[in-house]
């Protein structure tokens, strides 16, 4: 059997220097772009720039400002933006660093998030790198593509739905790691939907498809797991941060968050229990299924074993044996056979092993 070629993943930038900053995406062919929306109780700014110089003074206007960045790929924008705002290199590293393990680091003056976005594309999981920066009047989010999970999110600020516009950076902050949690509610639930249509699916069929589907869901459910599982550690240390940046009273969202975050962990804890169930189930099916084939088997194989010893016998060739001198011994051995044959048969159904 010909073995399936395996493209394995090698991270680019081993042995490089601490700090350079070297993208490890998949995503190179897409645009950069920076959108801003700025915003204040009274008014609110949108717009979207293509040349980083053009957001350097949104964090000393006064007002709060949600900068977001897309296309990780062009790290010379991302390090003129971190040199700005003097963010430390290893932070820009982990920025454009997309096997990064979500974490958080605090600074003196600001604080560092890396989480994973998760949301399904035609029916398959996306998992996209994201980063947040809150500053004392900002937050900047970094993302591969400009495909995410925050529209809503727009619409509440632009429209000035909900508390979001009388509050500062670290409410926004809040409301953005809210969003992707909310998300992993719905990835949870699409997985949820996959696994019951494959429970459905194991009672009427047993075809290898099955199997692949088995083995494909479980694929999914430990990818979107080393998604999520750091997900409560990072809400809870926002929870109990001592930084200036979250201010007391806002803490009791990220309590609620906190909440969210292992709700999602129980979620998947449990499906991936169920998937391993599923697997076990799928073999015990199959199990039984090649019990009941080799149960026919051996039935047929009992029936004919009495009827080939008297064929055996009749067989052999000696010349005193007085049933083939007789007129009817042909028809009375026939009637025997089948005597035989169906006294096994009803037998068997009487120890209800057919």
């Amino acid at each position: 059997m010909k073995k399936k070629t395996r493209k394995r993943k090698r991270r680019k930038g081993l042995g490089s220097v601490p700090g350079t900053l070297t993208y490890t995406g998949s995503k190179p062919e897409q645009e950069f772009g920076i959108e801003v929306i700025d915003y204040s109780r009274e008014s609110c700014d949108h717009t979207f720039y293509n040349n980083v110089q053009e957001v350097f003074g949104y964090a000393d206007a006064g007002n709060v400002s949600w900068i977001n960045v897309n296309g990780l790929h062009h790290v010379e924008a991302i390090e003129a933006l971190g040199k700005h705002y003097r963010w430390h290199p290893l932070v820009l590293e982990d920025v454009v660093d997309t096997y990064q393990r979500p974490k958080i680091d605090e600074f003196d003056d600001y604080i560092f998030v890396v989480f994973k976005m998760l949301y399904y594309e035609e029916n398959h999981p996306v998992t996209e790198h994201l980063s947040l920066i809150i500053g004392k009047d900002y937050v900047v989010t970094f993302q591969e593509s400009r495909t995410d999970v925050f529209d809503d999110l727009r619409k509440r600020i632009l429209e000035n739905r909900g508390l979001v516009r009388g509050e500062k950076a670290d409410y926004l902050l809040f409301i953005l790691l809210d969003a992707v949690v909310d998300h992993y509610f719905l990835v949870i639930e699409t997985l949820g939907d996959k696994i019951e249509d494959l429970e459905d699916a194991l009672f009427e069929d047993y075809t290898d498809d099955i199997s692949r589907e088995i083995l494909k869901l479980k694929k999914e459910i430990l990818r979107v797991k080393r998604s999520i599982f750091p997900t409560r550690e990072i809400v809870s240390r926002l929870e109990k941060s001592d930084s200036e940046m979250i201010r007391p009273h806002i803490k009791n969202y990220y309590r609620d968050l906190y909440d969210h975050a292992i709700q999602v962990v129980e979620y998947i804890e449990g499906y991936r229990e169920m998937i391993l169930s599923l697997m076990e189930m799928y073999m015990g099916t199959i199990s039984n299924k090649m019990n009941n084939v080799m149960k026919v088997l051996t039935v047929i194989a009992t029936i004919f074993i009495p009827l080939t010893f008297i064929a055996g016998i009749y067989g052999m060739n000696f010349d005193y044996m007085p049933e083939l001198h007789g007129k009817y011994s042909y028809f009375i051995l026939l009637g025997v056979m089948l005597l035989i044959f169906i006294g096994m048969l009803l037998y068997f159904r009487r120890k209800k092993w057919l």
